[in-house]
């Protein structure tokens, strides 16, 4: 008698926030030096300078048979950054159930419209998206160092950024990003959350004392890669070597902690970032594009 083993069901999650653990869990050991530009663990820990609550609303896990098999979280309402299990990247029931849920508002993920989906080369999912009709948005640049080596010195002075700095950093991210958003709070906030444990935040000082650049920079582990999450410099001190110095200063900091390697992803046009990271010894990698969906 022939005995019928049913398909396990791919189940679409929002995480408590005690499950945000499980997520933050899956997403350190997927990463690794060979991987291409995916979610990290930091991308994750960066959010929380808007809460915790805030971020477990936005992470989404697919699931199979209790094994988390994808993690992706909601960068705006429009926007969600993902990546899956690297024996998962041509799982083809994984994929064609990630689709759906990209293409149905009622499922939770994506509302309709124009949306776009962040996620890794190689996975199937790309195939399938664009056998739907979905298109790619504009290119972004990957950077990679790697540790294995001793990093140079930065030539400035470095200061870790505790809660008396927490106003330089908000500064240098408004000055550098064109935006009023970023206050003391959010370095209160990320430093609150409980994964700023794999993460350092450091400051870039001129010889007044004034912050010219600040960095966070997330680790995923012991010989995992670490992540540049963000990274930024005063408008006062562009183009006077002080985003090279803080990034320097940043993978110092990740191979203290036991980082093999450290990457960055930015829009290429931004041609003066991608020629910053270059300074600071990275690496480019092929350019990548978010998927789009323009209606």
């Amino acid at each position: 008698m022939e005995c019928l083993i049913p398909a396990m069901t791919i189940v679409l999650g929002i995480p408590t926030v005690d499950g945000v653990r499980e997520a933050m869990a899956a997403l350190r050991v997927w990463q690794d030096d060979e991987a291409p530009m995916q979610l990290h663990s930091g991308d994750i820990g960066w959010n929380y300078r808007f809460g915790t609550v805030e971020t477990a609303a936005v992470v989404r896990t697919w699931s199979r048979d209790g094994r988390i098999l994808a993690v992706g979280m909601l960068d705006s309402p429009t926007l969600v950054r993902m990546t899956v299990a690297p024996d998962a990247f041509q799982d083809e029931d994984l994929a064609r159930r990630l689709v759906e849920d990209f293409s149905l508002p009622e499922r939770g993920v994506l509302p309709e419209g124009a949306v776009s989906v962040e996620a890794p080369l190689g996975l199937l999912l790309h195939d399938l998206l664009s056998k739907e009709g979905w298109g790619v948005d504009e290119p972004w640049t990957p950077l990679f160092r790697d540790l294995t080596e001793p990093v140079e010195d930065p030539g400035v002075r470095i200061k870790s950024i505790g809660p008396e700095q927490a106003q330089d950093f908000a500064d240098v991210l408004r000055s550098a990003f064109n935006t009023s958003r970023p206050t003391r709070e959010y370095w209160h906030a990320m430093s609150a959350g409980p994964f700023y444990a794999d993460a350092r935040c450091l400051g870039a000082y001129d010889d007044q004392g004034s912050v010219a650049a600040v960095v966070t920079v997330w680790s995923a582990g012991p010989g995992k890669p670490g992540l540049v999450e963000p990274m930024g410099v005063h408008e006062d001190y562009r183009g006077r070597g002080y985003g090279r110095a803080i990034t320097v200063a940043g993978a110092a900091a990740l191979r203290e902690m036991g980082s093999s390697s450290v990457r960055v992803c930015t829009p290429s046009s931004n041609v003066g970032g991608v020629a910053t990271y270059k300074a600071a010894g990275f690496e480019v990698r092929p350019e990548v594009r978010d998927r789009i969906r323009t209606a």
